[in-house]
This record gives structure tokens, C-alpha cells and sequence, in this order.
């Protein structure tokens, strides 16, 4: 299956912005959702953001108007822009691709390590 690797997190101030990158190799389908999670200490695995086989965006309710996703299909990235990043923000953040109608829920889909954004108050 595919590999993903993320990179760009990192520790900022909050009202700052981060980019990550996630870069997928290996074969993938074109079915395939590919998407953003977070996970914070102590709570569960949230998605944040998905982009889906024909390039329709969406954005879970607490990242909307301040984190964009692009894809660039000749590079074979998908970025996450996150702009005026808040406290609430801070979590390990992963790339993730799949079937769109389960993705992040589904053994089969197919993850990064993830990389860390830390967002001081």
C-alpha cells in the first residue's frame, strides 16, 4: 500500500501559522479519500480535514475558516495550512488515506507517523 510521511509541525505562539505536508508514495487509488487527524493527550483521534476522490473539501466545525487543505497530485502531497492556530490546536497530527466512506475508522486505511503541533497560549 502506500506510504505516508508528514512533516511541518512544530511549537508556535498562538494566533501564529503552521503548514504540514504529507507526502504519499507507493500505489494508492484513486477512490481514496485522504484526510488529516489530531490526537491530544488524554482524548480520542479526531479528523480535522478530508479531501475526497473528485477534490470536494471539508472541514471538521472547530478548524473551518482557519485551516485549507491542497492537494497536488503531481507531487503527491497533501498539505494542511493552518492559520490563527489556537491552544486547543495542540495534538500530534496525522495524514491519512483510505476508503472515503470510513476513512480514519477503517483498519485498512493507511497512515503516517504523524507530527507534532504545539500551540502556546
Amino acid at each position: 500500500g502506500p506510504q505516508l510521511v508528514e512533516s511541518g509541525g512544530g511549537s508556535v505562539q498562538a494566533g501564529d501559522s503552521l503548514r504540514l505536508s504529507c507526502a504519499i508514495s507507493g500505489p494508492t487509488s484513486s477512490r481514496y479519500c485522504m484526510g488529516w487527524f489530531r490526537h491530544a493527550p488524554g482524548k480520542e483521534r479526531v479528523w480535522v480535514a478530508k479531501i475526497d476522490d473528485v477534490g470536494n473539501k471539508i472541514y471538521a466545525d472547530s478548524v473551518k475558516g482557519r485551516f485549507t487543505l491542497s492537494k497536488d497530485n503531481d507531487k503527491n502531497t497533501l498539505d494542511l495550512q493552518m492559520n490563527n492556530l489556537k491552544y486547543e490546536d495542540t495534538a500530534k497530527y496525522f495524514c491519512a488515506t483510505g476508503e472515503c466512506r470510513t476513512l480514519g475508522f477503517s483498519p485498512e486505511d493507511y497512515w503516517g507517523q504523524g507530527t507534532q503541533v504545539t500551540v502556546s497560549s
